[in-house]
């Protein structure tokens, strides 16, 4: 079982110390995997990155809370971006990039608890199927 409340404890400290952190999730993503920052081409704006970001972040607190639609979504935006060719793997490393940059944010704040949360997190997201 994930403890919501350690999830929700980190979201609210790089809320304050970073405000919004969807640049950086795309940078580390596209550091990572740069052959998907031309599936963002049309992207001008920047909309698209933030829809999906807030759609992630939407989704990690519906799971660790009642569990409404996180899984849907999760299982349909699987099936979405395999039309894009993105394999699941590459669908999961952004959940991967978003904890990481948070790690990052935290640095000597981020806690073997956080850690440990995360991780369940990430391997729950990746569990979700279509």
């Amino acid at each position: 079982m994930i403890d919501g409340a350690v999830i929700t404890r980190t979201l609210e400290m790089v809320a304050e110390r970073r405000g919004d952190p969807t640049a950086d999730v795309y940078v580390r993503l596209f550091g990572r995997y740069p052959e998907l920052e031309r599936l963002f081409l049309m992207d001008r704006d920047g909309g698209v990155r933030a829809s999906m970001m807030q759609q992630a972040l939407e989704c990690i607190l519906d799971y660790i809370d009642d569990r409404l639609v996180a899984p849907q979504i999760i299982a349909s935006s699987r099936i979405h971006h395999d039309g894009y060719n993105v394999p699941a793997d590459r669908f999961d490393s952004f959940f991967v990039a978003i904890r990481d940059v948070f790690r990052d944010i935290l640095g000597a704040d981020w806690t073997s608890e956080m850690e440990r949360e995360w991780a369940g997190l990430l391997d729950a997201f990746a569990a979700i199927n279509y």
